[in-house]
């Protein structure tokens, strides 16, 4: 069978360095191909190769067997090459139907036809279960959400290829499943699929064909139904994986943060928690059953009502006052709120206690040695220390992230989707330094849409439905049955905990 997209013998330099060595690759009609691989394997660059983003520096790129050279990402889609970047490419400012339909408007005559872009983006949007109303402002809804739209822009196009750079990152269980079913539409109608993802359960369940790659080099491939995730794994970092997630920890008698009947209007309904010292609690549910409002009522970003009580004492709703107090925050959208991705590391690290370092003027020496101790203690890896965040993997990325919040010796953590498109190889690292932080002592809120990684990591875990906790769950009835029951409604708390 020809393939409809393929590299034949492609390398890719940026100056002197190479990161794609001689890489043969293809995607074939009425196929699922997944492109495996750890952050800075190269994954990105081929995608933005076959996508007309980047040209390749050697080689052939070929379309249904011919070289081709895109001149850009516009002349590959009108080929029908369609990529959905694991970054958002959304016009913030306007509608979901604007965004899906942006530079490919609907026209009746000299007028653009807004009945039929809107009844199109509203069918795409129930088509993936996505509950977003076309008029809405992209600015205005969740990050799942967002990730629908851009899978709807790319569902409206007449694509031959469709190229998926982790494009569940932020999707929980059911909605990855949603998506699915359109990917196997899509590949049962004879289109070629090129599928990315740390989540190899994922790359499992669909792919027919799978690619490794590890430092630009294809490593590995052949059918799917070949590779264990455990050959996957152990293909993607050159070596045996041990167990991914530490001991589970169980917190000590001491109550270091409670909340009681917490409401965020239209968010979050009476919601209740308490969190032990030295704890890893879970914090569970759909995406839009309330569990980042929560968290965020409970840090002050957030207007609520009822109360938050830090180590016996009432909380205001203070963000400012909550970090003083020591509870912190790590977002879920390190890229667009937690880190500048335009400065270098040390800014990034030091910025919100830029004035443990005034003396009255920075002590820049200071700086650098909190850089020199946030590099060996969360072991980030940069090529330079002057480089600009933006060009650093996911992982260390989340690293640096995290280094950063717990500059500021908090009691009390809560992380929002901490491996949110981290290879499995930094997943495990960050799943240590969480381990470790509980055993310092330090008190943990984990928010994960990962059912494995909420139950490998939480000794507790409470389960969110429709803006309240659906339930608690503890040691062994902390299953992903359990929290699935839980998280869809079809469990009551009393059910689920018996």
């Amino acid at each position: 069978m020809t393939a409809t997209l393929a590299l034949d013998g492609v390398s890719k330099a940026f100056g002197p360095i190479e990161v794609l060595h001689g890489v043969d690759f293809d995607l074939r009609p009425g196929e699922v191909h997944a492109l495996i691989g750890e952050n800075g394997a190269g994954k990105s660059t081929m995608m933005k190769i076959l996508g007309g983003y980047l040209p390749a520096t050697s080689g052939t790129v070929r379309l249904d067997g011919d070289p081709v050279r895109f001149a850009g990402s516009e002349a590959a889609e009108a080929q029908g090459v369609v990529m959905i970047h694991q970054e958002f490419n959304l016009a913030e400012h306007l509608s979901v139907e604007q965004n899906v339909f942006l530079g490919r408007e609907l026209h009746r005559g000299w007028f653009l036809d807004h009945r039929a872009m809107r009844s199109r983006t509203r069918a795409l949007m129930e088509s993936l279960e996505a509950r977003v109303a076309p008029t809405a402002r992209v600015a205005r809804i969740s990050v799942p959400e967002k990730q629908m739209v851009e899978i709807a822009k790319a569902l409206s196009r007449n694509l031959r290829v469709l190229i998926m750079d982790e494009p569940t990152a932020v999707l929980t269980g059911p909605e990855a499943r949603v998506l699915f079913r359109q990917v196997r539409r899509l590949r049962d109608e004879g289109a070629a699929i090129l599928f990315t993802s740390h989540k190899l359960d994922e790359v499992s369940a669909i792919a027919d064909r799978v690619t490794v790659l590890r430092d630009g080099a294809v490593v590995a491939q052949g059918p799917a139904g070949e590779f264990t995730e455990d050959a996957m794994a152990t293909a993607m970092v050159g070596r045996e994986m041990s167990d991914l997630f530490p001991e589970k920890r169980r917190g000590g008698g001491e109550i270091v943060l409670e909340a009681r009947g917490i409401t965020v209007p239209g968010r979050v309904e009476g919601a209740s928690l308490t969190l032990r010292r030295g704890e890893i609690l879970g914090l569970g549910g759909l995406v839009g059953a309330g569990r980042t409002e929560l968290a965020e009522a409970l840090v002050g970003l957030r207007p609520r009502t009822g109360e938050v009580r830090l180590k016996g004492t009432a909380l205001p709703a203070d963000a400012a006052e909550a970090r003083r107090r020591g509870l912190v925050y790590l977002t879920e959208d390190r890229k667009g709120a937690g880190l500048l991705l335009g400065s270098p590391l040390k800014e990034n690290l030091t910025l919100p206690v830029l004035h443990r370092f005034a003396r009255p003027f920075i002590d820049r020496k200071a700086e650098e040695a909190a850089l020199d101790a946030a590099i060996r203690d969360y072991d980030i890896r940069a090529p330079r220390r002057d480089m600009k965040v933006g060009n650093l993997s996911g992982g260390n990325q989340q690293k640096l992230l995290l280094a950063k919040t717990m500059l500021a010796d908090p009691d009390v953590v809560v992380i929002d989707e901490p491996t949110r498109g981290i290879d499995i190889g930094t997943k495990g690292q960050i799943y240590g330094l969480i381990h470790r932080l509980a055993g310092e002592g330090r008190s943990i809120i984990v928010i994960s849409s990962e059912m494995t990684e909420l139950i490998g990591l939480a000794s507790r875990v409470y389960v969110m439905h429709g803006g309240r906790i659906a339930g608690e769950l503890e040691g062994p009835r902390v299953t992903e049955d359990n929290v699935i029951r839980l998280a869809t409604g079809l469990d009551r708390a009393g059910e689920a905990a018996a």
